[in-house]
Protein backbone atom coordinates (compact mmCIF):
# COMPACT_ATOMS: atom_id res chain seq x y z
CA UNK A 1 0.00 0.00 0.00
CA UNK A 2 1.32 3.46 -0.81
CA UNK A 3 2.80 5.71 1.84
CA UNK A 4 0.39 8.52 1.02
CA UNK A 5 -2.51 6.33 2.07
CA UNK A 6 -0.87 5.39 5.36
CA UNK A 7 0.22 8.88 6.29
CA UNK A 8 -3.01 10.73 5.52
CA UNK A 9 -5.91 8.36 6.06
CA UNK A 10 -7.10 6.32 9.00
CA UNK A 11 -9.76 4.04 7.57
CA UNK A 12 -10.05 1.56 10.40
CA UNK A 13 -13.16 1.46 12.51
CA UNK A 14 -11.35 -0.51 15.20
CA UNK A 15 -7.84 -0.83 16.56
CA UNK A 16 -5.65 -3.48 18.05
CA UNK A 17 -6.20 -2.23 21.57
CA UNK A 18 -9.97 -2.43 21.22
CA UNK A 19 -10.52 1.29 20.75
CA UNK A 20 -12.46 2.89 17.92
CA UNK A 21 -11.76 5.74 15.55
CA UNK A 22 -14.14 7.63 13.27
CA UNK A 23 -13.99 6.47 9.65
CA UNK A 24 -12.50 8.82 7.08
CA UNK A 25 -15.46 10.72 5.52
CA UNK A 26 -14.09 10.31 2.00
CA UNK A 27 -13.68 6.56 2.45
CA UNK A 28 -17.17 6.27 3.94
CA UNK A 29 -18.68 8.23 1.05
CA UNK A 30 -16.79 6.06 -1.44
CA UNK A 31 -17.98 2.83 0.17
CA UNK A 32 -21.60 3.96 -0.03
CA UNK A 33 -21.26 5.19 -3.63
CA UNK A 34 -19.46 2.05 -4.82
CA UNK A 35 -22.14 -0.06 -3.10
CA UNK A 36 -24.88 1.78 -4.99
CA UNK A 37 -23.28 2.17 -8.43
CA UNK A 38 -20.39 -0.29 -8.51
CA UNK A 39 -16.74 0.57 -8.96
CA UNK A 40 -17.40 2.37 -12.22
CA UNK A 41 -18.82 5.27 -10.20
CA UNK A 42 -16.80 8.40 -11.08
CA UNK A 43 -14.54 10.06 -8.55
CA UNK A 44 -16.38 13.34 -9.03
CA UNK A 45 -19.54 11.69 -7.66
CA UNK A 46 -17.64 10.33 -4.66
CA UNK A 47 -16.19 13.81 -4.14
CA UNK A 48 -19.66 15.36 -4.28
CA UNK A 49 -20.95 12.84 -1.75
CA UNK A 50 -18.04 13.62 0.58
CA UNK A 51 -18.27 17.39 0.06
CA UNK A 52 -14.72 17.68 -1.29
CA UNK A 53 -13.09 18.08 -4.69
CA UNK A 54 -11.98 15.23 -6.93
CA UNK A 55 -8.51 16.82 -6.90
CA UNK A 56 -8.31 16.40 -3.12
CA UNK A 57 -9.17 12.72 -3.44
CA UNK A 58 -6.40 12.26 -6.01
CA UNK A 59 -3.96 14.14 -3.80
CA UNK A 60 -4.70 11.98 -0.78
CA UNK A 61 -5.12 8.58 -2.41
CA UNK A 62 -3.04 9.07 -5.58
CA UNK A 63 -5.49 7.05 -7.71
CA UNK A 64 -8.92 5.49 -7.74
CA UNK A 65 -7.27 2.16 -6.96
CA UNK A 66 -5.69 3.75 -3.88
CA UNK A 67 -9.14 4.89 -2.74
CA UNK A 68 -10.52 1.39 -3.31
CA UNK A 69 -7.69 -0.09 -1.24
CA UNK A 70 -8.60 2.25 1.60
CA UNK A 71 -12.26 1.24 1.25
CA UNK A 72 -11.28 -2.44 1.38
CA UNK A 73 -9.33 -1.84 4.60
CA UNK A 74 -12.28 -0.07 6.18
CA UNK A 75 -14.80 -2.76 5.21
CA UNK A 76 -12.50 -5.58 6.38
CA UNK A 77 -12.08 -3.88 9.75
CA UNK A 78 -15.86 -3.54 9.96
CA UNK A 79 -16.33 -7.25 9.18
CA UNK A 80 -13.93 -8.21 11.98
CA UNK A 81 -15.76 -6.01 14.46
CA UNK A 82 -19.29 -7.08 13.50
CA UNK A 83 -18.41 -10.78 13.49
CA UNK A 84 -16.85 -10.48 16.93
CA UNK A 85 -19.91 -8.60 18.22
CA UNK A 86 -22.31 -11.20 16.78
CA UNK A 87 -20.32 -14.06 18.31
CA UNK A 88 -20.50 -12.32 21.68
CA UNK A 89 -24.21 -11.64 21.18
CA UNK A 90 -24.80 -15.32 20.40
CA UNK A 91 -22.99 -16.34 23.57
CA UNK A 92 -25.12 -13.93 25.61
CA UNK A 93 -28.40 -14.93 23.95
CA UNK A 94 -28.82 -11.58 22.16
CA UNK A 95 -28.15 -12.59 18.56
CA UNK A 96 -31.53 -11.51 17.19
CA UNK A 97 -31.21 -8.02 18.68
CA UNK A 98 -27.80 -7.73 17.07
CA UNK A 99 -29.10 -8.84 13.67
CA UNK A 100 -32.03 -6.44 13.90
CA UNK A 101 -29.64 -3.49 13.76
CA UNK A 102 -28.07 -4.63 10.49
CA UNK A 103 -29.72 -2.05 8.22
CA UNK A 104 -26.96 0.45 8.88
CA UNK A 105 -24.44 -2.09 7.62
CA UNK A 106 -26.21 -2.86 4.35
CA UNK A 107 -23.99 -0.68 2.11
CA UNK A 108 -20.89 -2.42 3.43
CA UNK A 109 -22.33 -5.86 2.69
CA UNK A 110 -23.23 -4.83 -0.85
CA UNK A 111 -19.74 -3.34 -1.25
CA UNK A 112 -18.35 -6.80 -0.47
CA UNK A 113 -20.45 -8.30 -3.25
CA UNK A 114 -19.27 -5.70 -5.75
CA UNK A 115 -15.68 -6.54 -4.80
CA UNK A 116 -16.32 -10.21 -5.49
CA UNK A 117 -18.20 -9.63 -8.76
CA UNK A 118 -15.56 -7.17 -9.95
CA UNK A 119 -12.92 -9.90 -9.78
CA UNK A 120 -9.29 -9.05 -10.38
CA UNK A 121 -6.58 -8.91 -7.78
CA UNK A 122 -8.50 -6.66 -5.39
CA UNK A 123 -11.60 -8.84 -5.41
CA UNK A 124 -9.63 -12.04 -4.87
CA UNK A 125 -7.46 -10.47 -2.19
CA UNK A 126 -10.58 -9.17 -0.45
CA UNK A 127 -12.09 -12.65 -0.20
CA UNK A 128 -8.80 -14.12 1.04
CA UNK A 129 -8.64 -11.39 3.71
CA UNK A 130 -12.17 -12.29 4.76
CA UNK A 131 -11.15 -15.94 5.07
CA UNK A 132 -8.02 -15.07 7.08
CA UNK A 133 -10.05 -12.92 9.45
CA UNK A 134 -12.75 -15.61 9.73
CA UNK A 135 -10.10 -18.10 10.85
CA UNK A 136 -9.21 -15.78 13.74
CA UNK A 137 -12.71 -15.06 15.03
CA UNK A 138 -13.82 -18.66 14.52
CA UNK A 139 -10.83 -19.87 16.56
CA UNK A 140 -11.85 -17.41 19.26
CA UNK A 141 -15.43 -18.74 19.17
CA UNK A 142 -14.14 -22.31 19.51
CA UNK A 143 -11.97 -21.30 22.45
CA UNK A 144 -14.97 -19.65 24.13
CA UNK A 145 -17.11 -22.76 23.67
CA UNK A 146 -19.57 -21.12 21.26
CA UNK A 147 -18.56 -23.17 18.20
CA UNK A 148 -17.57 -26.83 17.96
CA UNK A 149 -14.00 -27.53 16.81
CA UNK A 150 -13.47 -28.95 13.31
CA UNK A 151 -11.21 -31.68 11.95
CA UNK A 152 -10.00 -29.10 9.44
CA UNK A 153 -10.57 -25.55 10.67
CA UNK A 154 -9.16 -23.88 7.56
CA UNK A 155 -11.36 -25.89 5.21
CA UNK A 156 -14.47 -25.23 7.31
CA UNK A 157 -13.86 -21.49 7.45
CA UNK A 158 -13.22 -21.27 3.70
CA UNK A 159 -16.45 -23.17 3.01
CA UNK A 160 -18.50 -20.94 5.32
CA UNK A 161 -17.14 -17.71 3.86
CA UNK A 162 -17.54 -18.84 0.25
CA UNK A 163 -21.04 -20.24 0.79
CA UNK A 164 -22.14 -17.11 2.65
CA UNK A 165 -20.91 -14.84 -0.14
CA UNK A 166 -22.46 -17.12 -2.75
CA UNK A 167 -25.86 -17.06 -1.06
CA UNK A 168 -25.87 -13.29 -0.84
CA UNK A 169 -24.63 -12.88 -4.41
CA UNK A 170 -27.26 -15.19 -5.91
CA UNK A 171 -30.01 -13.50 -3.91
CA UNK A 172 -28.97 -10.13 -5.30
CA UNK A 173 -28.51 -11.31 -8.90
CA UNK A 174 -31.66 -13.43 -9.19
CA UNK A 175 -34.00 -11.01 -7.43
CA UNK A 176 -32.51 -7.52 -7.51
CA UNK A 177 -34.27 -4.77 -5.58
CA UNK A 178 -36.14 -2.15 -7.63
CA UNK A 179 -34.57 0.75 -5.78
CA UNK A 180 -30.80 0.28 -5.66
CA UNK A 181 -30.51 3.07 -3.12
CA UNK A 182 -32.42 0.90 -0.63
CA UNK A 183 -29.52 -1.44 0.04
CA UNK A 184 -30.99 -2.38 3.41
CA UNK A 185 -33.83 -4.15 1.57
CA UNK A 186 -31.32 -6.63 0.15
CA UNK A 187 -29.88 -7.59 3.52
CA UNK A 188 -33.31 -7.60 5.16
CA UNK A 189 -34.66 -10.04 2.59
CA UNK A 190 -31.65 -12.30 2.85
CA UNK A 191 -31.83 -12.25 6.64
CA UNK A 192 -35.52 -13.16 6.59
CA UNK A 193 -34.94 -16.04 4.18
CA UNK A 194 -31.78 -17.54 5.64
CA UNK A 195 -31.57 -16.91 9.39
CA UNK A 196 -33.83 -19.79 10.48
CA UNK A 197 -32.39 -22.50 8.20
CA UNK A 198 -28.86 -21.30 8.90
CA UNK A 199 -29.26 -21.39 12.68
CA UNK A 200 -31.11 -24.70 12.49
CA UNK A 201 -28.32 -26.30 10.44
CA UNK A 202 -25.57 -24.84 12.59
CA UNK A 203 -27.26 -25.75 15.88
CA UNK A 204 -29.12 -29.01 15.25
CA UNK A 205 -27.46 -30.34 12.12
CA UNK A 206 -29.28 -32.03 9.24
CA UNK A 207 -28.32 -35.70 8.95
CA UNK A 208 -29.83 -38.10 11.46
CA UNK A 209 -26.71 -40.26 11.77
CA UNK A 210 -22.95 -40.19 11.27
CA UNK A 211 -23.09 -42.81 8.48
CA UNK A 212 -22.22 -40.48 5.59
CA UNK A 213 -19.46 -38.70 7.50
CA UNK A 214 -17.92 -41.94 8.75
CA UNK A 215 -18.03 -43.41 5.25
CA UNK A 216 -16.28 -40.33 3.86
CA UNK A 217 -13.62 -40.40 6.59
CA UNK A 218 -12.93 -44.10 5.93
CA UNK A 219 -12.67 -43.49 2.20
CA UNK A 220 -10.48 -40.43 2.68
CA UNK A 221 -8.18 -42.28 5.06
CA UNK A 222 -7.97 -45.24 2.68
CA UNK A 223 -7.15 -42.98 -0.27
CA UNK A 224 -4.34 -41.36 1.73
CA UNK A 225 -2.98 -44.79 2.69
CA UNK A 226 -3.06 -46.03 -0.92
CA UNK A 227 -1.24 -42.92 -2.12
CA UNK A 228 1.50 -43.31 0.49
CA UNK A 229 1.96 -47.00 -0.41
CA UNK A 230 2.31 -46.16 -4.12
CA UNK A 231 5.06 -43.62 -3.42
CA UNK A 232 6.91 -45.92 -1.02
Amino acid sequence: MNTCLHSHVNTRSDSSDGGATAPDPIVLAAVHRFARDGFSAPLRQVAADAGVSAALIMKRFESKEGLRTACDEYVLAWIRRVKAENMAAAADGHLLASLASSDEHAPLLVYVLHSVMDGGDLGRAFVEHMIDDAEQYTADAVARGIVRPSRDEKARVRYLVMSGLGTFLLSLLLRPVDDTSDLAAVTRRLQEETTLPMLELYTEGMLTSRTVLDDYLRHSSGADTDASEETA
